[in-house]
């Protein structure tokens, strides 16, 4: 089992920044993706941001050029920098963490709110 604690949501108005973070912690392995993504009521869960842990990120094209994923292996930790947020990024955000490799090791956070006031 592995647990997600994240931190960091809130209530911001647009144009400003918020930072996520979401520690991992249990049976972590080694070849992973911890990765970022929102959802607003009535809607599917979607991609926001995702980090492997060889290096490579991914990023929605709505979120390009304004949102960083970044991580600390040695923490089991991933961070979402939010800059120039719009009303339209108000979701909850929920942190993941998954094996490379296998579809069975897959976990979620809790979710954490992020509401942009325009």
């Amino acid at each position: 089992q592995v647990q997600l604690a994240e931190s960091g949501g809130g209530l911001v108005q647009a144009g400003g920044s918020l930072r996520l973070s979401c520690a991992a912690s249990g049976a972590i392995v080694s070849f992973n993706v911890m990765g970022w993504y929102r959802q607003v009521p009535g809607n599917q869960r979607e991609l926001v941001a995702t980090s492997t842990s060889d290096g490579r990120t991914n990023y929605a094209d709505s979120v390009k050029g304004r949102f960083t994923i970044a991580r600390d292996n040695a923490k089991n930790t991933v961070y979402l920098q939010m800059n120039s947020l719009k009303a339209d990024d108000t979701a909850a955000y929920y942190c993941n963490f998954r094996a490379m490799y296998s579809k069975d090791y897959n976990y979620w956070g809790q979710g954490t709110q992020v509401t942009v006031s325009s």
